[in-house]
């Protein structure tokens, strides 16, 4: 099995792909993004699809999973974690 790519060799996010990352794996529809960014949704679904190409990931889901991997979302937060500020 070989190791996971690094971003460096799946190449460096400007800072627009980078919210749109963030914002997508918060659950952020296109049209929600694109209005938070003052973009339009084909440009936020534009970069998305360049960012699943790029990533060679098959969806949304996936690439928000490899960015966690990649470190750019911040630390994954356990399901315990998370239960506790819904109780």
């Amino acid at each position: 099995m070989s190791a996971s790519p690094t971003l460096d060799q799946l190449g460096q996010l400007d800072q627009l792909d980078l919210v749109i990352v963030r914002m997508l794996y918060q659950g952020l529809g296109d049209a929600a993004i694109g209005r938070r960014l003052g973009i339009g949704h084909r440009t936020v679904q534009r970069r998305v699809h360049r960012l699943m190409e790029r990533w060679n990931v098959p969806g949304r889901v996936a690439l928000g999973a490899r960015a966690q991997e990649l470190g750019l979302l911040g630390p994954a937060k356990s399901p315990q974690t998370t239960m506790a500020r819904v109780s």
